[in-house]
């Protein structure tokens, strides 16, 4: 195989999407608080990020977190209700696609919920993350998700990295043969790039982060020092890895 292997950048504000943009990734997963596995950003952030993209004249770049808290992905009626409305509220402000998820108290996918974040994207992109590496067996759980509508999916093969979890990736893109992109995220290294390449993924996810310690001092009850941004150089870096010639 050869070509560029697709990137795609987690960030937490504009100035991420717009280093992504610059240094040539496919596409942002916007997000806010990635500390915490990342949740849904905010609409002044979906609408500042897709017209950045929109300046650019890049396409399929803006893709959603619609995530509501932390913690794992077993949530309750009404927690779905709030996804499938911030799908609707990205979907209107332009986004390319969401990225969502949703397990059972039993640790299978629930499809149910699957499908109607699907009907709430009305045909933009849709993005199942890494629930299925917290459910019971990733292996049935990316299965399932061929034929629902999902395009792709965000995986370590149900490890704590994509190094440990190489086998049950390679795995899942012979299994699911094409019907449903797979792609490789956790703890992505620029070093991991040509071997998940040669595992036959279709993208490779990180989030090319720094710790940053301007912005002067957050005072009681502001939290922690500093935050996180976007790293130029690590963006720039897992592009160029990833124009290396495909085996």
């Amino acid at each position: 195989m050869s070509g560029a292997l697709p990137v795609e950048i987690a960030v937490q504000d504009v100035a991420g999407a717009r280093i992504a943009l610059a240094a040539g990734a496919a596409r942002v997963e916007l997000c806010q608080a990635l500390g915490l596995g990342g949740l849904t950003p905010s609409a002044g952030l979906i609408e500042a990020t897709v017209e950045a993209a929109a300046a650019a004249s890049v396409t399929g770049f803006v893709h959603v977190l619609v995530r509501p808290r932390g913690g794992g992905f077993v949530y309750g009626d009404d927690e779905v209700g709030c996804i499938v409305r911030d799908i609707r509220l990205a979907r209107d402000l332009g986004v390319d696609g969401v990225v969502v998820g949703a397990l059972t108290d039993a640790g299978t996918l629930r499809l149910d919920a699957i499908a109607a974040f699907v009907a709430a994207a009305e045909g933009i992109d849709v993005t199942v993350h890494r629930a299925v590496d917290a459910a019971a067996d990733p292996l049935e759980a990316v299965a399932a998700l061929v034929g629902t509508g999902v395009r792709r999916v965000l995986t370590s093969g149900g490890a704590p990295d994509c190094r440990a979890g190489r086998d049950t990736i390679i795995r899942m893109v012979s299994e699911t043969a094409g019907a449903l992109e797979v792609m490789a995220g956790g703890g992505v290294g620029i070093d991991d790039i040509a071997e998940l390449a040669a595992c036959g993924v279709d993208a490779v996810h990180l989030s090319a982060r720094r710790r940053v310690l301007s912005g002067g001092p957050s005072g009681p009850g502001g939290g922690e020092i500093g935050y996180e941004a976007t790293d130029a150089a690590i963006v720039r870096a897992a592009v160029d890895a990833a124009r290396m010639p495909r085996r």
